[in-house]
């Protein structure tokens, strides 16, 4: 409903499309970073960062990116390269704008704590996947290399991660802040989710279903359906990580391709409509499809 208020806005010119930039700028740079320190800072490492629970996240999303790879080449005969950007639609989820406002929605906000140890490691390990990928399968004719540096610079200075990573240091250091200053940091990580919720949905608005359609529907059902049975397959059946972890494991999985995935396609200039597409469809389905698993789960 928040996505659709922003959409709806954008499209009855209540809300122009470039304040939807504004919004999106202040909830990825300022409010959900705090919202990830102050996360990351409270957590309990020895007990929240569980190996079991990553193991069946990044299982499922590594071969989800592998399947989304060779998908593209072999059945829609796709050049390597596109394969790649292809598969990194269905490797990079939602986790942050999504992901933790089903889970936090769904369940509580106990059940975050999941969510957010996934989230800790999520760009780090789809960038780092990706671009290996992608320098591994790409022309060696092609003499682009720094675009591996500029990707590992626009990590090092990726608000999000530097959240997580002040909030790891932090926690690990047994820094204690004064009151006062984590009320007002919690204020202003409150209105990070909404905020880029309603921000999301006006900016989906610049997007058109284009490109193929066989591409953009395999991405759809890795991402929405083949990661989060992966997940739960191996939350259940292999590591036996309980109701709990098992659900905020499987409904994070569940999430359709994020924002970054357009960003991976439009850095490398590979199927970048094809991205757009994934996340405007992934994004409308994933109302029906994250219902679905929340309602199957116990």
């Amino acid at each position: 409903m928040i996505i659709g208020a922003g959409a709806l806005a954008t499209r009855a010119r209540l809300f122009p499309v470039e304040a939807c930039d504004a919004i999106m700028t202040f909830a990825q740079r300022f409010a959900i970073p705090c919202l990830l320190f102050m996360a990351i800072w409270r957590m309990d490492l020895a007990m929240d960062v569980n190996p079991a629970l990553l193991a069946s996240f990044y299982c499922g999303s590594a071969f989800c990116f592998a399947a989304g790879i060779f998908g593209a080449r072999v059945i829609f005969r796709r050049s390597w390269e596109d394969a790649v950007a292809i598969g990194f639609c269905a490797l990079f989820g939602n986790t942050v704008l999504l992901g933790l406002a089903v889970v936090g929605r769904a369940y509580s906000d106990a059940a975050l704590s999941a969510t957010f140890t996934i989230v800790a490691f999520h760009a780090l390990f789809c960038y780092t996947l990706g671009v290996a990928a992608f320098e591994f399968l790409r022309d060696r004719r092609d003499t682009s290399g720094w675009v591996v540096r500029q990707i590992f610079r626009s990590l090092a200075s990726n608000a999000l991660l530097i959240g997580l990573v002040l909030g790891l240091a932090f926690n690990l250091l047994g820094i204690v802040l004064p009151t006062l200053l984590t009320d007002a940091i919690d204020f202003l990580a409150s209105g990070g989710i909404p905020a880029a919720l309603f921000a999301l949905g006006g900016i989906l608005t610049r997007y058109r279903i284009e490109g193929d359609i066989g591409p953009i529907i395999m991405v759809c059902v890795l991402s929405l359906l083949v990661h989060p049975a992966i997940t739960l397959m191996l939350s259940t059946l292999v590591l036996d990580l309980g109701n709990d972890l098992t659900r905020s494991a499987v409904v994070t999985a569940a999430m359709p391709p994020g924002i970054n995935a357009f960003l991976f396609a439009s850095i490398y200039q590979r199927a970048m409509r094809i991205a757009a597409s994934s996340v405007l469809i992934g994004t409308l389905l994933a109302l029906f499809t994250a219902s679905f698993w929340i309602a199957v789960l116990p």
